[in-house]
Parts: C-alpha cells; sequence; structure tokens
C-alpha cells in the first residue's frame, strides 16, 4: 500500500462502522463522512456483518472497487471486490457485489457461481435478499428466486416489493393464474401500494378478466396520479375491446391532469384520431407536438401527410414544400411530395419531383421505384423497366420491383419475361402472395393451366382472403368447366370478402351457370350488371345464359352489346352468326387507357 493510500485509509477508516455497505440500488451516491448534501438519499445503518468488526483491509479493497464502479470500470471493481473476498470471505455484501457486475456484463455463469456461494442462513438484510433472487431469475433459475421472494414476504409481509417481484416473475414465466394470486394477496396485506393493484390489473388483462382489470388500473391510478404505465395499461385495455372513444379520453386524462408534455401519449392519440378518421383532431396533438418539439421533421411530414389523407392535397404539398425550403436534401420528403402530386393526377410535376431526389442520388430506392411505376401508368414501359431495374438491384430483396417489372412485362405481352421476373422476385420473397398471383396470371397467357392452380394454390396459402387469388382460379375453373363445385366455393368466397366488386359476382353467375342453376346464374349476372354496365365479358356470359335458356332475342341483344363493346372478340361474332342473329353492327370500342387484362384478375392493382 502506498503512502497516499495508506493516509487515505487511515483518515477514513473510522467512517466504517457508520457507513451502509447495502449499494445495491442505482444510481450509486458517493459516500462521506461528512453530512450529505441536500437532495442525496440517506444512506441506511451498516449490514449487522459489519457492525460488530470491521476489516480494515477488506474495505479499503472496497472503497477502490466502489470509486471503479463510479468510473465504469466494472473489471477493475470486480478485481478489487475479490481482493477484498480474500480478507474477508465471509462477506456478503461483496459477493453480492462481484455477483451483480457479472450480471450487469451479461456475464451469467459467474453471476450465479457468485450467488451460490453465499450461504441464505447468513444473509440477513432484505436489500441482500431480493438482488440474489433478481439475479437467480435472471439467470434462468426461477425455483430459488421464487424461494427468496417468499421468505422476503414472509419478513416483511406488509411491504410490496417482495409481492411485486414474485408476480411479476410468474407473469414473465406465463405462470399467469399464479402471479394473479400472488398481487390479490399484495392488495389485500399492502391495500395503498399502487404496483401492487397495477400488476394485479395487468395479470387479470392478460387473463381476459377485462372488468377486473380495469378497476384495478383505475385504483393503481388513484394511488398514484402520475402512474404512466397504469394509463398506458389502461387504454391498451379498451383498445383490445374496440372502445376507441375510452380508449382516447385515458390518453386525453393523462395529458391534462399529469403532463401536458408527453409526446408519445400524444402520438397515441394522433393514431387513435387516425383509426377513427378524425383528422382535425389528429392535426390539433400534432400542432401541439410541434410547439414542444419545434425541430421535429417528422411531426411535420405527418402533418402533411394527414392532410393528403384529408384529400387536401394542395395543403400537404404547400407543408411539404415549406419543408423542403428549409431541408433541401431531405429525400423522404420530397418522395412524399411526389405521391402528393401523383393524387392531384399531376404526373408531369410528380416526375419531376422524383427526378429532382435522383439529381441528389441516383441510387435512391423509393424514387427509381415510384419513377417506375408512374412510367408503368403512363405506358412509357421503356423507361418502366430502366429504373424499376435498377431499384431491383439496389434493393434485391424488396419485392416491389420485380412485381412490377412482371406487370410491365404483362402489358407489353412479354409472358417468358413476365414469369421471369415474378420468379425471381418469389426466390427473394417467397411469402409475397401478390408474386405468386400474378405468376399465375402470366402462367394462363402461356396457356400453362397446371401452373395457374399452383401459382393461385400457394397465393391462397400464403393469404387465405386474397380476393383476386380466389376469383381468378375460381373463374378459370368455371370457364374451363372443371372442377367446378370448387370454382363456386372460391368465386363465393370472393363476394363475400368483397360483396360490391361486380367482377367477382360475375365469376360467381358464371360458376353456377357452369353448375346448371341458371336461373340463380342468371339473378347473379344481372347484379353483376348493375355495378358495372360496360364490361363486354359480363354480356357475353349474360346472352349464354338466355340461350341456354331459349330466350333467343335476350341472346341477340345481350351478345350485340358485347360485340359493340369489343369488336374484336372473333370468337363471338362467328358464334353470333352461328345462331342466326345475323351480321352483327361492328364498331370500334372505347379501349380502356392499358391494355386490356384477362377478366379474371379484377383489375387487380399495386400501390408501392
Amino acid at each position: 500500500m502506498d503512502i497516499l493510500d495508506r493516509q487515505y485509509w487511515e483518515n477514513h477508516s473510522s467512517c466504517w462502522a457508520r457507513l451502509s455497505l447495502v449499494l445495491l440500488a442505482t444510481p450509486l451516491f458517493i459516500l462521506s463522512c461528512g453530512t450529505a448534501p441536500q437532495g442525496v438519499p440517506k444512506l441506511s445503518p451498516p449490514p449487522k456483518e459489519v457492525s460488530a468488526r470491521v476489516n480494515p483491509q477488506a474495505y479499503y479493497h472496497f472503497l477502490r472497487g466502489y470509486m471503479a464502479e463510479l468510473a465504469n470500470n466494472p473489471v477493475v471493481a470486480i478485481e478489487e471486490y475479490r481482493k477484498g473476498l480474500r480478507v474477508d470471505a465471509d462477506s456478503v455484501f461483496l459477493k453480492i457485489r462481484i455477483a451483480t457486475l457479472h450480471f450487469s456484463n451479461s456475464e451469467m455463469s459467474s453471476a450465479v457461481e457468485m450467488v451460490d456461494s453465499i450461504p441464505l442462513s447468513a444473509v440477513e438484510e432484505n436489500a441482500h435478499l431480493m438482488q440474489l433472487a433478481r439475479v437467480y431469475a435472471g439467470t434462468g433459475h426461477s425455483k430459488k428466486a421464487l424461494l427468496i421472494f417468499d421468505r422476503v414476504i414472509a419478513e416483511t409481509p406488509t411491504e410490496d416489493h417482495g409481492y411485486v417481484s414474485k408476480g411479476m416473475l410468474l407473469l414473465g414465466l406465463k405462470r399467469t393464474a399464479e402471479a394473479k394470486a400472488v398481487f390479490q394477496s399484495a392488495v389485500t396485506q399492502v391495500p395503498n401500494s399502487p404496483a401492487a393493484h397495477y400488476y394485479l390489473g395487468l395479470s387479470m388483462s392478460e387473463l381476459g378478466e377485462a372488468e377486473g382489470a380495469e378497476t384495478y388500473f383505475e385504483k393503481a391510478i388513484q394511488l398514484r396520479v402520475d402512474f404512466r404505465r397504469a394509463y398506458q395499461s389502461l387504454a391498451s385495455l379498451y383498445e383490445d375491446q374496440n372502445q376507441q372513444e375510452k380508449a382516447e379520453s385515458v390518453y386525453e386524462r393523462y395529458l391534462q391532469e399529469v403532463n401536458p408534455h408527453d409526446k408519445e401519449f400524444r402520438l397515441q392519440l394522433v393514431r387513435l384520431y387516425l383509426g377513427a378518421q378524425s383528422y382535425e383532431s389528429a392535426l390539433q396533438q400534432l400542432a401541439l407536438i410541434s410547439d414542444d418539439h419545434p425541430d421535429d421533421l417528422n411531426i411535420k411530414v405527418r402533418t402533411a401527410l394527414i392532410y393528403g389523407e384529408m384529400g387536401n392535397y394542395q395543403q400537404a404539398i404547400d407543408e411539404l414544400t415549406i419543408i423542403l425550403d428549409a431541408r433541401p436534401n431531405e429525400l423522404r420528403v420530397r418522395d412524399y411530395l411526389g405521391l402528393m402530386y401523383e393524387e392531384m393526377n399531376d404526373y408531369r410535376q410528380a416526375m419531376k419531383t422524383y427526378q429532382a431526389n435522383l439529381k441528389i442520388n441516383p441510387r435512391y430506392y423509393d424514387s427509381l421505384l415510384h419513377i417506375g411505376f408512374l412510367s408503368y401508368r403512363q405506358k412509357q414501359y421503356v423507361d418502366a423497366i430502366l429504373h424499376l431495374d435498377q431499384a431491383k438491384h439496389i434493393q434485391p430483396k424488396r419485392s416491389e420491383p420485380y412485381l412490377l417489372l412482371g406487370l410491365t412485362y404483362l402489358q407489353q405481352e412479354q409472358y417468358e419475361s413476365a414469369v421471369s421476373e415474378f420468379e425471381e422476385g418469389i426466390q427473394q420473397d417467397p411469402t409475397n402472395a401478390d408474386l405468386h398471383f400474378n405468376l399465375g396470371t402470366a402462367y394462363d397467357k402461356l396457356d400453362r393451366f397446371d401452373g395457374v392452380v399452383q401459382a393461385m394454390e400457394r397465393a391462397l396459402k400464403l393469404e387465405p382472403e386474397h380476393t383476386d387469388a380466389l376469383n381468378y382460379l375460381g373463374y378459370s375453373y368455371a370457364d374451363r368447366g372443371v372442377q367446378v363445385e370448387q370454382a363456386l366455393k372460391l368465386t363465393r368466397r370472393a363476394v363475400e370478402l368483397k360483396p360490391q366488386n361486380g367482377y367477382y359476382i360475375d365469376s360467381l353467375g358464371w360458376a353456377l351457370f357452369k353448375i346448371g342453376r341458371s336461373d340463380e346464374a342468371l339473378a347473379t349476372i344481372n347484379r353483376a350488371l348493375s355495378l358495372i354496365t360496360d364490361d363486354p365479358v359480363i354480356f357475353e356470359h349474360l346472352g349464354e345464359i338466355y340461350l341456354q335458356r331459349d330466350e333467343l332475342g335476350k341472346a341477340q341483344k345481350a351478345w350485340t352489346r358485347s360485340i359493340e363493346l369489343d369488336s374484336s372478340n372473333e370468337q363471338l361474332i362467328k358464334r353470333f352468326r352461328d345462331q342466326g342473329f345475323g351480321e352483327p353492327i361492328l364498331q370500334d370500342a372505347r379501349q380502356s387507357e392499358l391494355p386490356k387484362v384477362s377478366h379474371s384478375t379484377s383489375e387487380h392493382s399495386l400501390t408501392p
């Protein structure tokens, strides 16, 4: 020991009997023999293990280890505490400090080895017992931890820490009913404990006892008005019960009565308001957050996007433009601006906006993707392929470029290329149901029906309520006159999920027709026509039903309308003539903006 160390030790050794070594709680406070400064907690009485006799050398190493802890040097702290153990091998406190440091450093085996060396009969301080139990609990030795918590409860039945710690461990072990019983005992023995009431409510919530959970959460708040977690859990409980207004009121109460500057709670309110389409209320909350956090870019962007959600695209554009004037290199913000221009059908300005991003960063994925999609919509297929291919190589794990590239090739009738893109996308993201669905449509163009079935079934396995896949597969079966009962089941399910989709309803009618239920088929097809009045396929189906029913005049009228809408249907024109209906009046049908897609796709769309 050098002279300075010896002098330091001699000057401070007389303090030993007055110092507490119960330093398990954080943060640690620097010890002093003088009066504690105002605001620093008073030190507890020393443990009984050191009150009778103090080993000065052990205390010296304790001080050095403690100073190392304060300097955030746990390795040196452990080394000094172990030196103290060499001269005071029975020191419970030093062993607990060492175990705690090992535990904090994720050195679990060393932590357990140290606590196992402590005879529980030698531990008299409840604080020490609690620390031992927490180390055992944190290292997976739950039985030992529960036994120690039981001892703490038995020795201090009117304090809540033993009950709460035991109950929390049981909750973590999914032994929820046992945890509830522990918290009920805590509430009985310590009726003024906010934590006991809160965790009893939490356990009841997990057991599905919503009414009881609500009662105890409210009681916890009554006992401690600023109990933030209790408000949060109560609001979540109401959300789980689809009582959105009650959830809103909980967050509002906390913000009004406890902390009006809680950003997270205000954002929760924004989320709830948006879910209820209460856009003005959401904007008010964002304005309050912005007052507290004027430099928060995310809040400003959210505000703009809510204007977009409201359909107030010009206001959204104005807000985003203000942000970009101050921060012109915010590529994400400019990307949102481009989307707002798209919503206003100002495709020229949208394209210009995305291109401005690429001037700053030519590899910016989102703008490449959006230019590709916008080019696809405008039938500029060469530009679409160029930008989508770049996006694909920048982020090969993302599914959107493969999907859009495949759709682009489909529109160009390059079906093998479409199949290649969809298959490559599936290799990168095999769980994407849309890729499987569109692969099936490409197989259909190549007359590979087995591939169609396999792809659609895979899509439905991944997403059982994928309505386009249900409709496509059902219509494909019905149109070929195979698996007609399955066709009926699939198309009926699609209609159940989207009862106002006229294409799905027509597919259901066609399946009914194929199994010989003519009256139901006719009523169903007419229902489809009440929703879609200009689809040539539906009129062709209607004519077929009338023809089977020998209502030839109505069949002729329906087919005439179908041919008027699509004069390129040479097969129907031939049948029209063969049925003796004469020569149909041919006229150019108005073509849709994009090349015609198979009826069974039901205008499947993609939003990147």
